[in-house]
């Protein structure tokens, strides 16, 4: 998985090849995909850095309202602000040539390549967790193995693995820099650690996590004793869960697969930079859905999500009692979260 590959393709950098149509063609495709990378910035990076902060805050702020789903959704939303950050320094960078604000040396740019990898692991991963954890909820409703506290100990080890599977990026680095070690040169072999990446990274959890959802259907479908069970999650969850699968994997498959077209060509790259403008605007359009993700994730989930807004309004009024002083007696009027 390389989110990051230097400098982004730009016309001026295919040597003279583009002529005529296929010239006017390039610079209308790089135009669009700068103007696509400007609403970015300008809209859906604010509106990253507010909604994931205000669900990490709401939720650690109300530990005792916290579900298995928060737990979750909060995992998401600590990657999520990662991947902002990322985003914000990578098109700020190289990846736009035209309006670089900055050009940073090999050492950012594999810091950036490794916080990307460990932010896209954990999101995805904390999505497939998310679903098989709903349907033992709603299979098992009293068993507790997704309970909150085991929960977090969960999202604890997604992070330590996905920080050991993004280690090949570092080691790679290290190899860069001793090219003589026979061991090093037997690792420098990009194309089969992308490939491990988007087998790891994509279709293992987009293969759990469509398998935990026909699960989940085929159970709503079925009429048992267990639908009036107090301990099954709560129904509205539901259409949350099934829509923020479907965000994850509208948004990451264009990336992968643009990833794995680029694996498949990569011997012939020079051909492919002076041909093929159109798949190096869709790899460019690809990496900006990935980034949307985490902008829209947390959108839906402070929508969708039946107490959070309730959560929210506690918060502030908590907050002003601190800094305006209250009563005991306001105090005991604020709304009770219900836990869903």
């Amino acid at each position: 998985m390389r989110a990051i590959e230097g400098r982004m393709w730009s016309c001026a950098g295919t040597n003279g090849t583009v002529t005529g149509p296929d010239q006017q063609l390039c610079y209308d495709l790089e135009l669009v995909l700068f103007v696509l990378s400007v609403v970015y910035l300008i809209i859906c990076f604010p509106f990253s850095i507010c909604y994931n902060s205000l669900l990490v805050l709401v939720n650690l702020y109300n530990k005792p309202a916290m579900t298995m789903p928060d737990v979750y959704f909060v995992n998401i939303a600590i990657a999520g602000l990662i991947l902002s950050l990322v985003a914000l320094v990578q098109l700020l960078g190289p990846d736009n040539p035209q309006w670089a604000v900055w050009n940073f040396n090999r050492e950012v740019y594999i810091t950036l390549l490794i916080l990307f990898n460990i932010s896209a692991l954990v999101t995805m991963y904390s999505t497939t967790l998310l679903s098989l954890d709903y349907y033992i909820e709603q299979a098992l409703p009293r068993t507790y193995m997704s309970s909150v506290y085991n929960t977090k100990h969960v999202c604890g080890f997604v992070w330590g693995g996905a920080v050991l599977t993004s280690f090949s990026s570092l080691l790679l680095y290290v190899c860069s820099h001793v090219p003589k070690i026979i061991e090093c040169s037997k690792i420098q072999n990009k194309e089969v650690a992308d490939t491990i990446m988007v087998f790891i990274g994509f279709f293992v959890p987009a293969t759990a996590v469509v398998y935990a959802l026909i699960l989940i259907f085929r159970i709503r479908n079925q009429s048992t004793p267990l639908d009036q069970d107090s301990a099954r999650p709560e129904p509205s969850m539901h259409p949350l869960l099934v829509a923020t699968v479907c965000a994850h994997l509208v948004l990451w498959a264009p990336y992968y697969i643009t990833l794995l077209v680029h694996i498949a060509y990569r011997p012939r790259a020079s051909e492919l930079a002076s041909r093929y403008h159109v798949y190096y605007f869709v790899k460019g359009l690809s990496k900006l859905l990935a980034y949307s993700c985490s902008f829209v994730v947390p959108l839906l989930y402070t929508y969708m999500h039946r107490n959070f807004t309730s959560k929210l309004r506690q918060l502030v009024r908590r907050l002003d009692c601190q800094t305006e002083g209250c009563s005991d007696q306001q105090m005991e009027r604020q709304p009770q979260v219900v836990v869903s």
